[in-house]
């Protein structure tokens, strides 16, 4: 466990291999084994990691290793008047949610870059390692994001997955809508981490340490807010305005259908497994601040239920076949906020996982589908590709099966677990979950349908003898081979009809297949006969350790940064620091912890009869069910069921094909204000502030040339003035300047005359 600060760097590695000199001069080859081994050695670290960890007592499962002093200790003053100290070193923190989160990763993410080699064949060799480039890069950064052992580590991996899905989703940045959806991911994403940024200095300026351990057990110590918002809930809403950002909730969750622009791969680990997952993470690695903000855990389950809702009727009538899977994805984070809010952490990082296994597999399968026609993406163009590709088939009807909460597939049992917390706590909320399971199963299973049942319908293709398959319905003058789909990658050649993909790209479906239907077993229920493992497991992450009762509230506040200050040092070097040298006594309950059963600290959760839990999990099931049976009626048995529904209810139905027209409101408003309050800026800097120095420009240029008329008209013609008098009357003296002496007499004579005739007279 002490080597897990190389999990994250060896993807860096790799990242910074392609990136620097694979796209020059490595071949595709090259820079595809370079992304995969590090990828695989990342793997093969993190499950020797959680192995170590499973072997310490449960009690004692948490441990930080500290590889240097990123900012060093300086004094601060605290909101209380009391000085603390600042530093925060780059430290990892390995617990059950972090090893869950690990494994998550790299595994997944390991099988997608498999994936991609296969996928991604037609780019050109540097264009290939610059795509792997960025898919390690994405791995470091979601690595350093869950292994952080404080706010600023894990906010550098924060920011960094959203650089990396600015990248990958533009990946193919000479297309303008995927340059555009590059850009609104990475702008919307920046509106939550405002919050997230606010939170974390509220966090510092009350507990004085951005440390995880050291702010829950401060905050385990402080009395819940159920009566009044206080600074926890103000705190906990801030954080949770960052989560919706990042994990795509309402109002922020626009980013992520656009998000499909991006290859297939990309929405495979980015948005379905992980990234979007990061939210959700980052509440539960906060639970203990969360479960003392009530009014907070509220919104988050309110906010993540109409979450669901909302996107999986839009998903009822998409027919892109990516973005049914967009839909369904902010859905299904919608149902993990909401055992957030319902304090149910154990149960909302349980679907966390199981969604990674299914979600990415419905995500690589829909690639395989897509690789398979082409480029084309528009299910209404494909039907019976069973047919053609029955590996892909059947690893995708497990995915569908999955997700729609099938037993004994791995979503029963982590959706199963959140409705019935979801039950205890709300039936108001629990109801709509309800509906939006129902929805979740047809809008899959019409997916399916559409796909790989009914009909062949779309474009013809060449035939090895020169024969063209004739395509049934209007869709082969329009689509042509391929139809143009968004994720056409090129390089295919000439088309010869849908197939199975290689090997490259199946074998990582059947390995997500199989983790899709076997992961939740982990998770089987007491009323199964199971003892729900997982939650048992995850309950560490979840609550606070006892603080001593002498530590007052603000005395706590100050005394924080100085729990771990004795380890520093071997910290700072690199050394491990186990849980007992931070302080100590765990606790799973009352004032000092929130245990995973607990809504808050001190509040149990009810539980129900063994009848009525059987009951409720009959009705989950019987909602898959019903929800399969009723797509597959309607767009298999009688598609006409379906055209005739559309046709009757045309203007829900253009309602939802346009997604509430939110992305329209968000153009006409925040859009469309932000370019009028733009360009009126714009308009004020060049008609009043540039008008201005020009203006002052104008007047100075003016003034001067008036200067120059008076310097040279009244100035000047003073001066000139007198030296033409002068010169002038010159002319006249020089009258006298003969040079002859006897002139000079007269003259003197006459002088003499006057005088003489002067002083007679005036005598």
């Amino acid at each position: 466990m002490d080597l897990i600060w190389l999990i994250p760097l060896l993807p860096g590695l790799g990242a910074l291999v392609n990136g620097v000199v694979g796209v020059r001069y490595f071949s595709k080859r090259a820079a595809g084994l370079v992304a995969n081994a590090t990828m695989a050695a990342a793997l093969l670290l993190a499950l020797y990691a959680f192995w170590q960890l499973l072997a310490l007592p449960a009690e004692g499962r948490e441990h930080t290793v500290r590889v240097l002093s990123w900012i060093p200790a300086m004094p601060l003053a605290l909101s209380n008047g009391a000085i603390g100290s600042f530093s925060i070193p780059w430290g990892f923190r390995l617990d059950p949610l972090s090893g869950m989160m690990i494994l998550v990763v790299t595994g997944i993410g390991f099988l997608i870059h498999v994936y991609s080699v296969g996928y991604m064949h037609g780019e050109t060799k540097g264009a290939y390692a610059r795509y792997f480039s960025y898919l390690n890069l994405f791995v470091f950064f979601m690595l350093m994001l869950v292994l952080g052992d404080n706010f600023i580590v894990m906010f550098v991996g924060w920011e960094g997955v959203g650089l990396c899905s600015y990248l990958l989703i533009g990946y193919w940045y000479e297309k303008k809508s995927a340059s555009d959806a590059g850009k609104k991911a990475f702008i919307v994403n920046r509106i939550g981490d405002w919050g997230f940024i606010l939170g974390m200095f509220l966090i510092f300026s009350t507990f004085g340490t951005l440390d995880f351990r050291a702010v829950a057990d401060a905050a385990g110590a402080m009395p819940v807010e159920s009566a009044a918002f206080g600074t926890l809930s103000l705190i906990t809403l801030l954080l949770f305005i960052g989560a919706t950002g990042k994990s795509a909730q309402i109002p922020l969750y626009v980013w992520l259908p656009d998000a499909m622009e991006g290859p297939t791969p990309v929405s495979a680990l980015i948005h379905a497994a992980t990234m979007v997952t990061a939210g959700v993470y980052m509440v539960g690695r906060n639970a203990v601040l969360f479960g003392h903000a009530p009014m907070t855990m509220e919104v988050v389950a309110v906010v993540g239920v109409a979450t669901a809702f909302v996107a999986a009727t839009i998903g009822l009538v998409q027919n892109d076949i990516k973005r049914v899977l967009a839909y369904s994805t902010v859905s299904q984070l919608g149902f993990m906020f909401l055992a957030m809010g319902v304090g149910a952490y154990a149960a909302g990082a349980f679907h966390l996982m199981t969604h990674a296994f299914f979600k990415a597999l419905l995500f690589l399968c829909s690639g395989s589908v897509i690789h398979a026609m082409a480029g084309q993406q528009d299910m209404r163009h494909m039907g019976n590709l069973k047919k053609y590709m029955p590996v892909t088939y059947v690893t995708m009807l497990v995915g569908t099966l999955a997700i729609a909460g099938i037993p004994p597939l791995s979503g029963f049992f982590s959706k199963d677990e959140i409705l019935y917390r979801t039950f205890l706590d709300n039936k108001v909320i629990w109801s709509v979950a309800v509906v939006t399971a129902l929805m979740t199963a047809f809008y899959m299973y019409r997916l399916m349908s559409m796909t790989f049942f009914g009909s062949y319908r779309g474009p013809a293709w060449e035939h090895g003898g020169g024969h063209g398959h004739e395509p049934h319905g209007p869709s082969a003058a329009a689509t042509g081979h391929g139809g143009g789909g968004h994720d056409s990658h090129g390089g295919h050649g000439a088309w010869h009809g849908p197939h199975e993909s290689p090997k490259s790209m199946t074998i990582p479906l059947q390995i997500l297949a199989v983790g899709a239907a076997v992961a939740g077993f982990v998770g089987i229920p007491a009323a199964l006969g199971g003892g729900n493992a997982i939650e048992h497991f995850l309950e560490p992450s979840f609550v606070a350790r006892a603080v001593e009762p002498a530590h007052t509230t603000a005395q706590a506040t100050t005394a924080v940064p100085a729990l771990s200050e004795a380890a520093n040092a071997a910290e700072s070097k690199g050394e491990a620091v186990s849980p007992g040298e931070h302080a100590v006594t765990p606790s799973s309950s009352g004032e000092g912890g929130l245990s995973a059963e607990h809504n808050a600290p001190g509040e149990a959760v009810h539980h129900i009869s063994w009848a009525a839990e059987m009951g409720l999990m009959g009705l989950s099931v019987l909602v898959g069910i019903v929800g399969i049976l009723t797509a597959y009626r309607f767009y298999v048995k009688a598609p006409e069921i379906a055209e005739n529904l559309a046709r009757r209810w045309s203007g829900a139905h253009r309602v939802l094909s346009n997604k509430y027209y939110v992305d329209e409101f968000y153009a006409a408003t925040v859009v469309g204000g932000t370019i009028a309050s733009a360009n009126g800026l714009w308009t004020v800097d060049k008609r009043v502030v540039d008008g201005a120095v020009n203006g002052s420009g104008w007047l100075t240029v003016f003034s001067a040339w008036f200067s120059h008329l008076i310097d040279k008209y009244i100035v000047d013609g003073l001066v000139n003035l007198v030296g033409a008098v002068l010169e002038e009357s010159s002319f006249l003296f020089r009258r006298f300047q003969t040079g002859l002496i006897q002139n000079y007499a007269l003259v003197m004579l006459f002088g003499v005359f006057a005088f003489v005739s002067v002083y007679l007279i005036v005598r």
